[in-house]
């Protein structure tokens, strides 16, 4: 059996997001997966995805290292509530802060890879680094700030 990505388990709400939403056609769709203690999402970025010539778009990058670092957070909560990734109530979370470092300029025409580090859990925060490599090379490091969204947002977006 197939593993399924962190992303397969947002519910239609949570599935409309740019960077990671499955029901948002012209987002990028990432999927996340556990190795081990790490998280990886790879993804083959797009000629339009240009900075310069040959070169990835920084704000790709951004936009790659905040979903990825989300769908990590929400699965790391899982993983230490000992809770399935489909058990209710759904954690999910939002970007508190987003820091980047680009190390490299980031080729484009290769499949970048992200790999994501739980730094810390603590009560609905949860504290992600991530890096981007490009054949191996690591092009770009980031640091989330999650936050567990708040259920009043939650309510609000289901219009109750």
């Amino acid at each position: 059996m197939e593993q399924k990505a962190f992303q397969d388990y947002y519910p239609e709400l949570f599935a409309q997001c740019y960077g990671c939403g499955s029901l948002n056609a012209r987002g990028h769709q990432i999927k996340t997966y556990w190795d081990g203690e790490e998280s990886v999402s790879r993804f083959l970025p797009e000629p339009y995805h240009t900075a310069l010539p040959g070169y990835v778009y920084g704000g790709l990058i951004a936009s790659l290292v905040d979903c990825h670092s989300t769908g990590t957070a929400a699965a790391a909560a899982y993983r230490a509530a000992g809770r399935s990734m489909d058990s209710e109530p759904a954690f999910r979370f939002l970007t508190a802060s987003l820091k980047v470092d680009y190390l490299k300029p980031t080729p484009l025409g290769v499949e970048l890879e992200l790999r994501g580090k739980v730094k810390e859990i603590k009560g609905r925060k949860v504290v992600i680094e991530t890096t981007v490599s490009a054949r191996g090379v690591v092009t770009a490091r980031g640091e989330v700030v999650a936050v567990q969204a708040p259920e009043s947002l939650v309510q609000e977006l289901l219009g109750k």
